[in-house]
């Protein structure tokens, strides 16, 4: 065996191990995976890829608005072009964007979901992410499924400028729509929640969910610690904080959210199955 040969074997023993960013545990990944990407020694939760939440979350769904792809409409580049970036998070990721949208079964309830990747350029939203949610709004709204989103990302998408910003406005425009329906829409904030999408469509849910311990808010705890020159409360913009303060209805351990948001669809939904208008 040459030197190339042992050093990629290392490498693929290597990423079967991963540590606790919480507890410091050394964690086998297989195990981490089965396990919802929980560690199962202090409940830490990990990011966990969008592939994985929807095929958790979902049966016999059918991914939808896969063609609609990014393009770069400002020719933009920084220290790379964004025609880099993107080819970039859609090899690492394997998806085509940082939001996946999908219609399919809840347990036995049928729902749309649409769920953000973290990895894709830090799950910002740009114009597709900001189309697919509202044309997710729309597809819900015309067969009177419920809406889920789950939600990470670190906000609006720079490298779009101001088109980036007027997804805040769109994605909004759909939850609207969703309201005078009369449709349920439920968000899933997961860490971290910021920027743009926290000001938008995130906290827009007729009920609002939070994993624990997940960062949520517009700009960070340490933006906000420089700008007003004090030192900030003990778990400031955490789920359990958010929650104590009225910001989100519950925090819901992820092993739990599958169950809770199959039981809160069918209480949403109870007055159009038993209630005649």
């Amino acid at each position: 065996m040459g030197f190339l040969d042992r050093f990629r074997k290392r490498e693929e023993k290597e990423v079967l191990w991963t540590k606790c960013d919480n507890c410091k545990s050394l964690l086998y990944v297989p195990e981490l995976r089965a396990n919802l990407n929980v560690c199962p020694k202090c409940q830490h939760h990990f990011n966990m890829p969008a592939k994985e939440r929807l095929q958790h979350l979902l049966e016999d769904y059918t991914l939808l608005f896969e063609n609609i792809k990014p393009t770069d409409p400002l020719n933009f580049r920084d220290t790379k072009s964004y025609k880099e970036r993107l080819k970039q998070a859609q090899e690492q990721t394997g998806l085509s964007e940082a939001m996946l949208v999908a219609e399919g079964l809840l347990i036995d309830e049928k729902v749309v979901l649409t769920v953000m990747e973290f990895n894709f350029i830090g799950g910002s939203m740009g114009s597709v992410v900001g189309e697919r949610f509202y044309r997710a709004c729309k597809h819900a709204g015309e067969k009177e499924y419920p809406l889920i989103a789950v939600i990470t990302s670190g906000g609006a998408r720079m490298q779009e400028g101001i088109l980036s910003l007027m997804q805040m406005a769109k994605t909004s425009m759909g939850v609207g729509y969703l309201k005078k329906k009369g449709i349920p829409y439920i968000t899933v904030l997961t860490d971290p929640t910021t920027g743009g999408v926290s000001a938008s469509f995130a906290f827009l849910g007729d009920i609002v969910i939070a994993e624990p311990k997940a960062l949520i808010g517009f700009a960070g705890p340490r933006v906000i610690e420089q700008t007003i020159k004090q030192q900030l409360p003990e778990g400031f913009q955490r789920s359990e904080f958010l929650l104590e303060k009225g910001m989100v209805d519950m925090v819901v351990h992820r092993k739990d959210l599958k169950e809770t948001l199959h039981t809160l669809i069918k209480l949403t939904t109870y007055w159009k199955r038993h209630v005649e208008i």
